[in-house]
């Protein structure tokens, strides 16, 4: 069964702020890799060590998604966030992350 995906409003903003073709490859992305099975590991998608923003990220290039897994009372993919991946940083809006 296909899991339902939702992208929270901040998630919505960082997204308005990536270029078309990055943004393109988000949403590409988050289909392809989050719609069915989003709460297994894989080469490109990992649960994270505790942090504000998501328990888990899926590597799409240089881009990161932040998201989180609800499995009741039905099967729903939160994206709670977008960042930009540059060096040992990531850019998540106008701000800088450290993970």
């Amino acid at each position: 069964m296909a899991y339902r995906i939702e992208y929270s409003p901040s998630c919505v903003e960082h997204l308005r702020q990536l270029s078309a073709r990055d943004r393109a490859l988000a949403l590409d992305g988050v289909d392809e890799h989050l719609g069915h099975q989003p709460a297994v590991e894989t080469r490109k998608r990992r649960p994270m060590r505790p942090n504000p923003l998501a328990p888990w990220e899926p590597r799409l290039g240089h881009l990161r998604v932040y998201y989180d897994v609800e499995e009741a009372p039905e099967q729903v993919v939160r994206v709670l966030a977008v960042g930009l991946k540059q060096r040992e940083r990531v850019r998540v809006g106008n701000k800088e992350i450290r993970l």
